[in-house]
């Protein structure tokens, strides 16, 4: 019953960061060391599994696809969402400087975490690692796109925030402000249960749960090393995303004012600066260190006693 609680204590430590714009589920999946089970647990999810499921063989189907694992990590991630999202919304108003700082450090000391994995560096890897932070500060520096309520685009957000829970430093909550549907999808759809935006993104999800746990799968099964080391990158270049101290940008109309949507104001990007040395500076790097300290403790716990 312990590693049970356990493990939907990490699904509602994946869930939580797949609120935060910045953070990646499958960073946390990936320091808590469930990544692997994750992935295969997924990718099961084959015509094997369909034949049994359609031979009502569910006890081999539920064996199949390791489908205790599966619920008590997902229930664990669903709960977080259903739960965080409204009081996130109200901490990123109160304290963004805080928040932001605390998974800041979080998401930093994961850089080790996630890179260290990596059995040989060369030249190659090393490529890949380049690349892949550099995807990730090309992302920091777009646009958002606007709202869109359609079926598709719905759809195909879906798909893109999934991916956060399967790639570490891939954030599916920040995407999806680039796509213009973070606060429909995450701060008032989920929260209020609104099925019309809920169908669609979870059709999304269930496609991309498909393509992308077979995707990965392969590549860490053929190119483990160039894989950990492009998603290694991805959280190095994912800093910029996250860095407490930022001024937001908002998208303002020809008179000059901020362009509202559904009463909300619309961040088209970011200014960073470097913060002056005051008590609210210093308790900013004290929740800087409280998430590398909280990383530190996952991975100790996660850690099998020899």
């Amino acid at each position: 019953m312990g590693k049970l609680f356990l493990l939907f204590l990490k699904g509602m430590a994946m869930g939580a960061a797949n609120v935060i714009p910045g953070v990646s589920g499958g960073t946390i999946a990936f320091i808590t060391g469930i990544y692997e089970e994750f992935i295969s647990a997924l990718k099961s999810f084959d015509l094997k599994a369909v034949k049994l499921l359609l031979g009502f063989k569910l006890k081999d189907f539920a064996d199949h696809v390791n489908l205790r694992f599966l619920i008590i990590l997902l229930s664990g991630v669903m709960a977080s969402l259903l739960s965080l999202g409204k009081l996130l919304a109200y901490l990123f108003v109160a304290y963004p400087v805080f928040v932001w700082a605390f998974f800041f450090g979080l998401i930093a000391i994961s850089i080790f975490s996630v890179g260290r994995t990596i059995k040989q560096w060369n030249f190659q890897v090393i490529l890949w690692f380049v690349v892949g932070a550099a995807v990730a500060l090309l992302l920091a520096l777009m646009k958002p796109a606007q709202e869109n309520t359609t079926f598709i685009y719905l759809a195909l957000c879906g798909l893109v925030a999934i991916a956060s829970m399967i790639l570490p430093g891939l954030s599916g909550s920040f995407v999806l402000i680039l796509m213009g549907n973070y606060q429909l999808i995450m701060l008032r759809a989920i929260p209020g249960l609104d099925l019309s935006v809920i169908v669609p993104v979870a059709l999304g999800c269930i496609v991309g749960f498909v393509l992308l746990s077979h995707s990965i799968s392969f590549l860490l099964n053929r190119y483990h090393d160039h894989t950990v080391s492009t998603l290694t990158g991805f959280i190095l270049g994912s800093l910029t995303i996250i860095w407490p101290w930022k001024n937001e940008l908002l998208l303002l109309g020809e008179d000059g004012n901020p362009v509202l949507k559904n009463g909300n104001k619309i961040v088209e990007g970011y200014e960073w600066f470097v913060p002056a040395m005051n008590m609210h500076t210093l308790l900013a790097v004290v929740f800087i260190l409280a998430g590398i300290f909280l990383v530190y403790t996952i991975e100790k716990l996660a850690t099998p006693k020899q």
